[in-house]
C-alpha cells in the first residue's frame, strides 16, 4: 500500500515544481472555464492539489481575494509560498489528504486539476466527495480535470482512473449537473502528449 503523502513528497524532492509531468506555465483551461462561472471577485475559491501550481498567482493578481490552495504535499505549498512572497499570506493554505478534508467554511468554486483521478479505491473518491459536498455551497460552481479514457493508465509512478462525462457523474452523483467538458491534449516538460478532459458541473441546490 502506497503511502500518499510520503510519495507526493518524494516527487517534490526528486524534481523541481517544472520538471514534474502536470507542469503547466499558464494554466489557460483552467483559467477560462472559471472565469466562465462568473464567481465574484471576493468569492471563495479553492485549488484542490494546487501543490506548486501557478494557478493561484494568476488568479490573485486578476483580483481574485478569497483564493485558498490545498494539497497534501508541504514541500509542493512551500514552493508556492515562497514564489508568492508576501501575497502567501493573503491566501490560505491548507496541508491535508483531500480524503480527510474538513473544511472550515463553504466554497463557491472547487478546482481540481490533479487529484480525483489518483484515487483508484471507492472508499477514497467516496470520502472525496463527502470533503466536496461539505465544502462547496448550494450553487456552487466545480471544475475537475481527468486522464481521458485511452490516454494515461499511470502517472507519477501510480496508476489512475481514465473518465468520460458518464462514468464522472456516476460517481458524482444527482447533486452535480454537468455544465461544460472541454478536451485537453497537455504536453509534459519531457515532451510527452497527455489527453486530458475538463469538466464544469454546479451543485445543485437543495443537494
Amino acid at each position: 500500500m502506497i503511502d500518499r503523502k510520503t510519495h507526493w513528497q518524494n516527487i517534490y524532492r526528486e524534481k523541481p515544481p517544472s520538471e514534474v509531468s502536470w507542469y503547466q506555465t499558464e494554466p489557460k483551461l483552467s483559467l477560462e472555464l472559471i472565469h466562465r462561472c462568473r464567481v465574484a471577485r471576493d468569492g471563495a475559491i479553492i485549488d484542490v492539489g494546487g501543490g506548486a501550481s501557478v494557478l493561484v498567482d494568476y488568479l490573485y493578481r486578476q483580483g481574485y481575494t478569497n483564493l485558498a490552495v490545498l494539497d497534501i504535499s508541504d514541500r509542493a505549498l512551500a514552493v508556492a509560498k515562497q514564489r508568492l512572497g508576501d501575497a502567501a499570506g493573503k491566501i490560505e493554505w491548507f496541508e491535508s489528504d483531500i480524503t480527510e478534508f474538513k473544511s472550515p467554511h463553504l466554497f463557491s468554486l472547487w478546482h481540481d486539476r490533479a487529484v480525483f483521478h489518483f484515487l483508484t479505491d471507492k472508499s477514497d473518491r467516496d470520502a472525496y466527495i463527502e470533503a466536496l459536498k461539505l465544502a462547496l455551497r448550494p450553487a456552487g460552481h466545480l471544475i475537475i480535470a481527468a486522464f481521458a479514457i485511452g490516454g494515461a493508465k499511470k502517472c507519477s509512478g501510480l496508476d489512475i482512473v481514465q473518465y468520460d462525462a458518464s462514468k464522472l457523474k456516476r460517481e458524482l452523483g444527482v447533486a452535480f449537473e454537468l455544465v461544460e467538458e472541454k478536451d485537453e491534449m497537455h504536453i509534459t516538460p519531457a515532451n510527452k502528449a497527455q489527453q486530458f478532459t475538463y469538466y464544469h458541473f454546479v451543485r445543485e441546490t437543495g443537494s
